[in-house]
């Protein structure tokens, strides 16, 4: 059999290429060879999430894997007929649900099935996306595009216990290219979460962050919600969303600092989308009818690494200009027909 190999030291050498490749394998029904799974990391090898992202893809997609253990540097993945499925799944402790859902959701949603997710895990850890920014962020872009899931979240799950569940729903979907451009709104949504904490010292925080936002000109909404969990913790999205933009930053209330680890210059200084999303829609749009054209910052080592994965499994085209206030990034869908 041929096995299109994938380096998975390449660029930033995460899980982002884990992530993108075997979505893409099972969507354009190409088998990958995975070598060197992130190999830039403390830690390499598939850890937690990664092992349950393709354990119920292999199920979706009736596909055969070889190398799906913990530890695992090398992975080849052989798909098969997607099918529509109710699932449970747990990926223990505090492995991340919402980098999960980033591989799922295109999956399901472009091959035209359903699924139905009950899902356990962490909703809000450290170096992944919070389920907030999930819920509101990455579900208005993918709707835009045509993406279509929803779920509601019975628990928060914080790290070191987890415990986190959402149940979630993906819909068959069909998909679109989309263009960004300058953001116009000033108004501004603030989330916060917590569990196990003092209140007065959360809104003290948030206070702080509120009046940097206001010094900007930009008026600030705040939702602030004590939601229990196994752990104590807190998490926090700032977003921003108008017909040309969609701007979020989300972060963890850091115990031993006593402060949100949040970079609001990142925030204010944002084009059209933020650099977390830009690395989020490069599989959709490279699947896409026609050009999705975004406006970023700075071209990040995550996003110039999932380009070249993406483009090297779908042979999509894309481009990167420079410009005086970032990077105009262009991608030109292949239009596969598989998921017509």
């Amino acid at each position: 059999m041929d096995f299109l190999k994938i380096n998975g030291g390449h660029g930033e050498g995460g899980g982002q290429i884990i992530r993108s490749a075997i979505a893409l394998s099972c969507i354009t029904k190409k088998s990958i060879h995975l070598e060197n799974i992130r190999k830039n990391r403390k830690i390499s090898g598939l850890r937690p999430q990664h092992l349950t992202a393709i354990t119920i893809l292999q199920k979706i997609a009736n596909a055969k894997v070889i190398g799906a253990e913990i530890g695992s540097t090398e992975l080849k993945f052989i798909p098969g007929n997607i099918e529509n499925l109710d699932l449970e799944a747990d990926v223990g402790t505090a492995g991340s649900i919402p980098l999960i859902l980033q591989v799922l959701i295109p999956v399901v949603a472009l091959s035209h099935k359903k699924l139905d997710l009950k899902i356990k895990g962490g909703t809000d850890i450290l170096w992944s996306p919070t389920i907030d920014y999930t819920q509101h962020v990455l579900r208005e872009a993918y709707s835009r595009m045509g993406i279509k899931f929803s779920f509601e979240l019975s628990k928060r799950g914080y790290y070191p216990k987890g415990g986190g569940e959402i149940n979630l729903q993906i819909y068959p979907s069909d998909l679109k290219s989309i263009s960004f451009s300058k953001r116009k709104t000033n108004d501004v949504k603030l989330i916060c979460s917590f569990s196990k904490l003092s209140n007065e010292e959360i809104e003290n925080k948030i206070k702080e962050i509120v009046k940097k936002l206001n010094a900007e000109n930009l008026i600030v909404n705040v939702e602030i919600k004590l939601e229990e969990a196994l752990d104590s913790g807190a998490s926090m999205l700032i977003y921003s969303i108008d017909d040309n933009s969609i701007i979020g930053i989300d972060a963890l209330y850091n115990k031993k600092t006593c402060k949100f680890d949040l970079d609001i210059d990142k925030f204010i200084q944002s084009y059209s989308i933020d650099d977390n999303l830009a690395d989020m829609i490069v599989v959709p749009a490279s699947l896409a009818n026609g050009k999705t054209i975004f406006q970023v910052k700075e071209i990040t080592k995550h996003l110039e690494t999932n380009l070249f994965v993406t483009s090297k499994i779908t042979g999509c085209k894309y481009g990167i200009g420079k410009t005086s206030n970032g990077f105009d990034v262009i991608i030109e869908g292949i239009s596969n027909p598989s998921i017509k």
